[in-house]
Order: structure tokens, then C-alpha cells, then sequence
């Protein structure tokens, strides 16, 4: 098992809530979460849950100046060991339903994509609520968010309440292939505002 793989086990027997997961997710679906982003555009990103940096690994890789990153971690040991890990990126300690407020003290007006590893199905309906609103304030028009749900979790009431939700937010919703390098099985969700 790799060092992060270990790091977010430990994070996960500590606060399965927060966490939501047992294993980091894969560069597979990394990339199929990071697959909408035009990274030739040099856009703003925001990351809602970087944990271990599965996501913050593909986004690194691809940002190019005058892009610019920003992570949102509420967990404290995963934010120190992404600071760490990529120094070259910005990253909070903190919720992202703090998101407006997190933007500004950035100097960040508006967001072009938002990458999104949050246990949803995990939150509270109305923490739920906030967040989506900081995430219309937030994104440009035509402005992606993406997030992901696990295949063998879609006939679970938090999946299909997920799923309404994104529906009624957005202008639109699209979903990649299924990411079956992946443990477990899982797929991106595509969400665009209206441009």
C-alpha cells in the first residue's frame, strides 16, 4: 500500500464521516474528473476535498501560469501533507461552505471549474444546500463542476437525491463511462452552468 493509501486509511478510521472512502481514488478517475477543465485556457480551479492529492496530482501536472489552483481541505493531517506535497499549490484548512469567504481572502473573483471529492451522500441535507449555493456564486457562466458517486451506490437514497440535486443546479449534467480502475467501480459526474 502506498504512503497516501496509508494516510487516508487512517484519516478514514478516524472520521469516516469526513472522509467517506477507505482508499484514495485512482489516477483513472482523476482523469476522467479532470478531462471537462481546458487547461490550455489557464483557468482558476478549486479542489473541495483533496484528501491525499488524488485529484491535485492530474491538476499539477496540466495547470500552466496564469492558472491557478486552490485546495479546500477540512481534514487538518491530509491539508499538512498536501502543503507538503505541492507546494507549488495553495491549499485551506477549512469548509467549503466557507467558499466565498475562502475566495476572496485568495483574491479570487470568480472560478472556471471546481473539482469536487466530497462524501455527499455523508453531509446534512442542509450543509448540502449551502455549498450549492456557494458553488453558483462562485463558478463563471459555463463553468464546470465535477464530482463523483460510486456505481454499486446508485440505488442508495443519498446517490439518487445527489443526482436530483445536481439535475436541478445545473444547466447541464453529463456523466463520463464508468472508471472501472477504480476501487470501487466509480464515474464522474459533469455539471456545467448556464453560459
Amino acid at each position: 500500500m502506498t504512503a497516501p493509501a496509508w494516510v487516508f486509511l487512517r484519516q478514514f478510521i478516524t472520521s469516516p464521516r469526513s472522509v467517506g472512502a477507505i482508499l484514495p481514488s485512482s489516477a483513472a478517475l482523476a482523469e476522467a474528473m479532470v478531462a471537462p477543465i481546458d487547461f490550455a485556457k489557464g483557468p482558476t480551479i478549486v479542489e473541495f476535498g483533496p484528501g491525499t492529492g488524488a485529484f491535485t496530482r492530474t491538476i499539477a501536472q496540466r495547470l500552466r501560469p496564469p492558472g491557478r489552483y486552490l485546495g479546500i481541505e477540512l481534514n487538518e493531517a491530509f491539508c499538512a501533507t498536501l502543503a507538503a506535497e505541492f507546494p507549488e499549490q495553495t491549499f485551506v484548512h477549512g469548509s467549503v461552505a466557507d467558499l466565498t469567504t475562502i475566495l476572496a481572502q485568495h483574491g479570487i473573483d470568480r472560478v472556471d471549474a471546481i473539482v469536487c471529492g466530497l462524501p455527499w451522500a455523508s453531509l446534512p441535507i442542509a450543509l448540502q444546500e449551502r455549498v450549492f449555493g456557494e458553488i453558483h456564486r462562485a463558478l463563471v457562466p459555463g463553468g464546470a463542476f465535477m464530482t463523483f458517486a460510486y456505481l454499486h451506490g446508485l440505488i442508495l437514497p443519498g446517490a439518487q437525491a445527489l443526482r436530483q440535486r445536481l439535475q436541478s443546479s445545473f444547466a447541464s449534467v453529463e456523466h463520463s463511462p464508468t472508471v472501472w480502475a477504480n476501487v470501487p467501480p466509480a464515474f464522474a459526474y459533469i455539471c456545467r452552468t448556464q453560459a
